[in-house]
């Protein structure tokens, strides 16, 4: 069993040590040829959760409905009839609670997986997650960490009702001592479950719930991490750089393709997978190479990620730009029901208005 930090650590040493499994089990996706399976995204996550439940037994999974129902979206569907109750532990309908013993937890030497049911109803554990998970780490003087992971379903497109479809990663980006990712792939929601477990700090892996169900592909069948702070370049190119994440990806992608087949516009589409800590080298990488950047994403348009990525160009790129970076976002509103969704959430058609606007500017 894995503890706690070592609390003789000195005092003075704030490095972050990033344990050495973490980056011995990374593989690279694109080239890897082991036995994979085909898998769905929540599929996905439950194969990576089954593996460290069983790889290290100071991995615990615990909230609402997780264990008898297997949770709201079965993400932890049988784990409990094959790890027990006390590894896979239903918990009270109190977010707060789930995250504060998390914590408890964590800091005791475990590792705990939280899951918030829908992100929109995490707000109460809000105050655990900033006020103490963020800050154990430098409030300690590095003497201890939390090596938690805290799970949320989040964004829309499933016509779900109010607050099930909110995706406010900008106020967990925005507090130090979180790290933030979300895949958009099953093969890499697999991996960064399993790197968000191994890492010895708190992170947040938000799971687009709209992608859980809507592909397949093909997922190694071997435990694996996928590292957290690293981009993935979906579609190499030449002429445009498109930002994105989550389940923005996929039509991202499409619009891509298509443009490529009917105008030749060649659309670089990066997936950005850690929003905290952000692969600022690839950002300015692309940009430089193509000289127009587009970014698009579901959450609302003001002070959103979006921003950051704007300003990150701004200061490491700025010289590069052949056109101002366009916004493609969701709106300054809370998420409407499922009448207006798909004009809220930045669909295909948006996406391409947004490129083909950056190019002829």
């Amino acid at each position: 069993m894995s503890t706690a930090a070592d609390p003789s650590e000195s005092a003075d040493d704030d490095t972050v040590e990033v344990e050495p499994d973490v980056a011995a089990d990374a593989i690279d996706l694109d080239t890897y040829d082991g036995p994979t399976e085909s898998l769905s995204l929540v599929e996905a996550v439950r194969d990576g959760l089954g593996l460290e439940l069983a790889r290290d037994d100071s991995v615990l999974v615990l909230g609402e409905d997780v264990g008898t129902n297997g949770g709201v979206f079965r993400a932890t569907e049988h784990l409990q009839d094959e790890f027990g109750p006390h590894r896979v532990i239903d918990t009270p309908l109190a977010e707060s609670a789930i995250v504060g013993s998390s914590i408890g937890l964590a800091i005791s030497g475990m590792r705990p997986v939280a899951e918030m049911q829908f992100m929109g109803f995490a707000s109460p554990a809000y105050d655990q997650l900033v006020s103490h998970a963020a800050r154990m780490r430098s409030r300690s003087h590095g003497q201890y960490t939390l090596p938690m992971v805290v799970r949320m379903p989040y964004g829309g497109g499933i016509a779900a009702p109010e607050h099930h479809s909110e995706s406010r990663e900008a106020a967990l980006v925005h507090e130090p001592g979180l790290k933030v990712v979300t895949p958009s792939t099953p093969a890499d929601a697999k991996g960064l479950v399993a790197a968000a477990i191994r890492d010895p700090d708190p992170v947040i892996v938000l799971e687009p719930k709209r992608l859980y169900r809507a592909f397949r592909e093909d997922v190694p069948e071997e435990s694996y991490t996928v590292p957290i702070g690293e981009a993935s370049i979906r579609r190499a190119g030449d002429d445009l750089s498109l930002f994105t994440w989550g389940a923005s990806t996929q039509p991202a992608l499409a619009v891509a393709e298509d443009l490529a087949a009917e105008n030749g516009l060649d659309v670089e589409v990066v997936d950005l997978r850690s929003l905290s800590p952000l692969d600022v080298d690839t950002i300015a990488e692309s940009v430089q190479k193509t000289g127009r950047a587009v970014v698009v994403h579901e959450a609302p348009k003001s002070a959103g990620v979006g921003a950051e990525i704007v300003a990150t160009i701004n200061e490491e790129a700025l010289y590069h730009l052949e056109a101002p970076v366009t916004r493609v976002t969701g709106f300054d509103t809370p998420v409407p029901l499922s009448t207006l969704e798909d004009f809220y959430l930045p669909q295909a058609l948006r996406i391409r208005e947004g490129v083909l606007e950056t190019v002829e500017a």
